[in-house]
């Protein structure tokens, strides 16, 4: 699902990550924990760029596009979010690797920041940009459930938040006021939502109290689709690997740390993805020799967010990202 908008200025589609083919590759069989009668993609939606208008900004281009705030910031490092400038070509991240996980119901990864949508009926995955929880307050990780669904919800403020703010009433009713927005599915864990919110910005960032937050017009899309029941698992995967056309791809995001630093200073600090050569081995498999190392640590050295093919083709010598570093794709 990509979600961009035709009538927006001009923009491009076709680059090496961009064709929706499914491939089953190695991980396809290792990401599933449970059996399933759909054999989905490792890959969903396309990479596209965007020629940036004088009034553009990264956070309109962001929802427009149905994106994060901060993936999108990774995704072109060194534009100015705020004023990218009239002409300028913007990267929208909208091809993802799913990450490892049950392909049913709702599978969130806290690291991109997103949600996949596993449909019952087989249809292809969707997926949507999420705001999650800040540092202190960190959104669980593992496997939970849908226990119930409420439209224009009201909000009972937890006593440790109030603590946090004691400006915030014991009690929040239904309205453009309410945090909760018009819809939310309450998980099995006590206190922790997959809700609206009357602030949209905050997608795509760690700025919740634990919860996960969804554009208002994704989760009206999505709540008459999430029976009671439905389940959901919370991952925290920062590099993923998935098989697209015979090609290896490897996708890293910043870390929660990195995710931090980014939207508050626009860098990030050095940081290394946990046994990920034993991973791109693995996920390799009799490709091996192929793996172009060189890439592997420009990807994860860039954390942008795109899939970047990392073998070299057969008989046909170095690839396109041999030559020029990942950022250059």
């Amino acid at each position: 699902m990509v979600g961009r908008n035709p009538n927006r200025r001009e923009m491009c589609v076709g680059l090496t990550a961009a064709l929706l083919l499914p491939v089953a590759g190695p991980l396809a069989a290792e990401a599933a924990t449970t059996k399933t009668a759909v054999a989905y993609p490792d890959m969903v939606g396309e990479l596209a760029y965007y020629v940036a208008g004088k009034e553009d900004t990264l956070l309109d281009l962001a929802r427009t596009h149905k994106l994060g705030y901060v993936e999108m910031v990774a995704a072109n490092p060194g534009i100015d979010p705020w004023i990218p400038g009239a002409g300028t070509q913007i990267y929208l991240p909208t091809a993802h690797l799913l990450p490892s996980g049950p392909r049913k119901g709702v599978l969130l990864n806290l690291v991109d920041q997103r949600l996949y949508y596993f449909p019952a009926d087989g249809k292809p995955v969707e997926t949507y940009p999420i705001g999650t929880g800040q540092e202190a307050w960190g959104t669980p990780l593992g496997s939970t459930e849908i226990i119930r669904k409420k439209r224009d919800p009201t909000w009972y403020v937890p006593k440790s938040i109030q603590k946090d703010d004691p400006t915030l009433p014991a009690i929040v009713g239904p309205g453009p006021d309410n945090p909760l927005g018009s819809r939310a599915i309450y998980l099995g864990w006590k206190s922790y939502l997959i809700h609206g919110t009357n602030n949209p910005w905050g997608v795509g960032r760690r700025v919740s109290h634990g919860c996960v937050r969804m554009y208002p017009e994704d989760i009206e899309a999505i709540f008459p689709r999430l029976p009671v029941g439905t389940p959901v698992t919370v991952v925290s995967q920062e590099a993923k690997l998935g098989w697209h056309r015979g090609q290896l791809m490897l996708e890293v995001h910043p870390n929660l740390k990195q995710n931090s630093e980014l939207e508050e200073t626009g860098k990030l600090s050095p940081a290394t993805v946990p046994e990920i050569a034993y991973r791109v081995s693995q996920a390799a498999g009799n490709r091996v020799g192929d793996i172009n190392w060189k890439t592997v640590k420009l990807v994860v050295e860039e954390r942008r967010g795109i899939p970047v093919p990392i073998l070299r083709q057969k008989d046909i010598g170095p690839t396109a990202s041999e030559e020029k570093t990942a950022s250059g794709l």
